[in-house]
């Protein structure tokens, strides 16, 4: 459709392309708003937000520990393992593994190890861990692939060994590493703060309690404790404090769980195990393949991909409408504080928690997702956008207001605006999943169904779906972005 270029035509053809696409989706979604009085419920949740009422310290402050504890355990053990691999990502097994790993949601993996270890330390822990293993072993390998080789080339007199691997690459790609270590234990903590919504211990269960019964203040309360802690990341957040909270957070909540290993046992070489295959059955197993496919997992796969294709192409509509707020091309400094305060807060909630806020407002269609979705994403992209805008350089007298925006930044930035939003439609997707399991009729729905009606080998074949569904869609992200040569640094994904 397009050739290997960067130049502004393929550029549009690659955005109508996906603007028609989402067009069409559209045309097949439900987007109908089904409670009677929204902006009645809305209006009791604005007053609670405008008159917050605090948890007592005694309560709060287990839950606001095992948040930081699953947190930091497990993305900094993920970092460790995630650099490991990122050493051999040029193995097709390796890259596959950490796919894999991160195609499958902490939600769903957490769903899964519920029923091995419990709600125990060890499940909260593992279900940060694995899929955040494989998010950094990507990011990782894509900033050592990109730094600068000279250096190392040419000193290296003998095969490449590992000290002249961390005197040379490792160093020069410090700053990177750090910064994005930094970026995903923010992230870290949205994804234990979420877990709290399949029973974990968390603030995410203390939210969920909140809400559903209407206690919007108290909601509130929690709810900016919770965005305080994400502000105040970028200044207690030091490497040099990094072993001291590593050891803190091990010590408080070691990641153990206490269960029968008969039970573990069945779990694994029994209830996961379809039907058929138990007793050998093949052609038993491909008709309940079949069966499962017809019934649910293609209508679990349509919807997750028009919930993920309208919510893309909103999403990039919201960045490049939020981000000049956030630049010093367009706006003061006290706008560009606020602008920046309320990127925060809006990316400081995870979707999961935006989206179970709108149903309660709107009712059950894909309407609350796909603004939990766009909200979530367009200001995490609008904030890069803003950062990268300041290293452009303008002549002195160049054009002001909107002819500023698109006759001069806009061009310029398009390029990264693309490479950003193609690197977040996995995760766009990947988060449609669970947002099945508040009722969208995506593969999560299904996964959920199958986990309360105890059939664990129908939860693992949907979420096998979602993950090669998910792995697919990276790849075709890639390829876009490599037939386009577009770009943007891998540590702001």
């Amino acid at each position: 459709m397009f050739k290997a270029t960067s130049s502004s035509h393929a550029l549009i053809q690659v955005t109508f392309l996906m603007i028609g696409l989402a067009f069409v989706a559209f045309l097949f979604s439900d987007i109908a708003i089904h409670t009677s009085q929204p902006w009645f419920e809305l209006s009791l949740m604005l007053k609670g937000f405008a008159q917050p009422v605090f948890m007592s310290w005694h309560t709060l402050w287990p839950a606001l520990c095992k948040t930081l504890s699953f947190a930091i355990q497990g993305v900094v053990c993920s970092a460790l393992l995630g650099f490991i691999l990122a050493l051999f990502f040029n193995y097709t097994w390796i890259r596959l593994l950490a796919s894999f790993s991160r195609a499958i949601h902490e939600l769903f993996w957490a769903l899964l190890f519920i029923q091995i270890a419990g709600l125990s330390p060890l499940t909260g822990f593992l279900a940060i861990l694995i899929p955040y293993t494989g998010v950094f072993a990507k990011v990782f390998s894509e900033i050592l692939d990109e730094c600068d080789k000279e250096p190392e080339r040419s000193l290296s007199l003998n095969p490449p060994n590992l000290s002249l691997f961390l005197y040379t690459r490792f160093f020069m790609c410090w700053e990177q590493l750090k910064n994005y270590l930094s970026y995903r234990l923010e992230c870290g903590l949205r994804s234990s703060a979420i877990l709290g919504f399949v029973g974990l211990p968390t603030l995410g269960f203390e939210l969920e309690s909140f809400f559903k019964q209407g206690d919007y203040a108290e909601a509130a309360g929690l709810l900016y404790l919770f965005f305080i802690l994400i502000i105040s990341l970028k200044y207690v957040f030091k490497v040099t404090l990094l072993p001291f909270y590593v050891v803190a957070a091990f010590l408080y909540l070691p990641p153990v769980a206490s269960g029968s290993w008969t039970l573990m046992w069945g779990f694994i070489t029994h209830d996961i195990v379809p039907a058929p295959l138990r007793t050998g059955d093949w052609l038993g197993f491909l008709d309940w393949c079949k069966t499962l496919c017809l019934n649910s997992a293609f209508k679990g796969v349509f919807n997750s991909l028009i919930l993920a294709q309208i919510a893309l192409v909103c999403t990039g509509v919201m960045s490049l409408t939020l981000f000049p707020f956030r630049s010093a091309l367009f706006f003061s400094k006290p706008w560009r504080f606020i602008s920046h305060s309320g990127l925060i807060v809006l990316r400081s909630c995870p979707e999961y928690l935006l989206t179970f806020i709108s149903l309660l407002i709107f009712g059950p269609s894909m309407l609350p997702a796909i603004i939990a979705l766009s909200v979530h994403n367009s200001s995490i992209i609008a904030h890069l956008l803003a950062l990268q805008s300041a290293q452009l350089k303008l002549q002195i007298d160049v054009q002001v207001g909107f002819n500023r925006y698109f006759y001069e930044v806009l061009p310029r930035l398009y390029g990264n605006f693309l490479a950003l939003l193609f690197y977040r439609w996995e995760i766009i997707l990947r988060e449609t999943a669970i947002l099945g399991m508040l009722g969208i009729p995506t593969l999560g729905f299904f996964i959920d169904s199958a986990f309360e009606d105890i059939r664990f080998d129908r939860a693992l074949f949907f979420i096998l779906i979602s993950a090669i569904l998910n792995m697919t869609v990276d790849s075709i992200s890639v390829f876009f972005r490599k037939r386009l040569h577009i770009h943007s640094q891998p540590e702001l994904v």
